[in-house]
């Protein structure tokens, strides 16, 4: 077993991580310090209401949390005070769980050589989890008690109270699927953005470009999902090679113009309608 901080070489010998995290590593950081974002993000917008207010100024103080919890959280990582962080460079999935790795020389006595082969990658995200906690219920709970006016007093805690159930949750994930999440997350990231515009855009009816700007809220959703698709997009490719990864960008609003042209020939009263005549 290694000290935090170090891994073993080739030769199985100890070494201290002197590297610094890839463009693929900061990627994949910055996914997961978006998830708590997001999801305070629909939450807010969840129990706000229609004629709440105080959804803005939420947001903001959700942004406003995260963003303070992953600067302290580079601050406190080693080298402590400053936004460097010092890494050991991720090889394969097992780094992730070297716990599953213990040996059993003589299959009765094992042992115990688990240490964090990919540091800092694994504690790091709980540590910042930890940090958009204690933000969230120092300032939160303040600012809505202020300004939720328009709120019922059960309704008024309520995206706090989901954060208190989505931080463990998102904590065990990372306990369990690190690993797999630093290697599936940027087909996660393209996946959930699709589904998540469709089933948006078909929930308030945007059936063409003129519904869009109608409210601005549809816009700034429709902006949000471009930047998650461009996002994951960049995670795939890595931009190793910029002449040739940069146009992939092009496809970016290409989900959803296809929406925009084909939501009219599958509206449901549409194709009821035509099955009617038909018989």
């Amino acid at each position: 077993v290694c000290p935090r901080g170090q891994r073993t070489d080739d030769n199985k010998i100890c070494r201290e991580c002197v590297g610094s995290p890839d463009r693929y590593d900061w990627l994949y950081l910055g996914f997961m310090a978006m998830l708590p974002l997001v999801l305070h993000w629909f939450f807010i917008e969840w129990y706000s209401g229609k004629k709440s207010s105080s959804a803005l100024l939420q947001h903001i103080t959700a942004l406003f949390e995260c963003s303070i919890a992953a600067i302290v959280t580079l601050l406190v990582s080693d080298p402590v005070g400053s936004l460097r962080v010092r890494s050991c460079k991720v090889k394969k999935l097992s780094d992730w769980y070297t716990m599953l790795y213990n040996p059993s020389p003589d299959y009765i006595t094992t042992v115990h050589c688990t240490h964090e082969a990919v540091y800092p990658l694994y504690t790091i995200v709980f540590i910042y989890y930890a940090f958009c906690l204690v933000l969230m219920m120092l300032l939160r709970p303040l600012l809505v008690k202020k300004i939720a006016c328009g709120l019922g007093k059960s309704d008024r805690f309520k995206s706090i109270y989901a954060a208190l159930y989505f931080f463990p949750i998102l904590t065990v994930l990372q306990a369990v699927g690190g690993g797999l999440l630093y290697y599936a997350f940027p087909y996660i990231i393209l996946v959930l953005s699709l589904v998540t515009l469709a089933v948006y855009m078909s929930a308030s009816e945007v059936e063409s470009f003129k519904d869009l700007l109608v409210r601005k809220k549809r816009l700034v959703v429709l902006f949000s999902h471009w930047l998650l698709h461009a996002y994951g997009i960049i995670s795939i490719s890595k931009l190793d090679k910029l002449e040739q990864d940069l146009p992939l960008l092009a496809l970016v609003p290409a989900p959803a113009l296809f929406y925009l042209l084909t939501a009219k020939y599958t509206e449901p009263s549409r194709i009821l309608s035509e099955g009617g005549n038909g018989h």
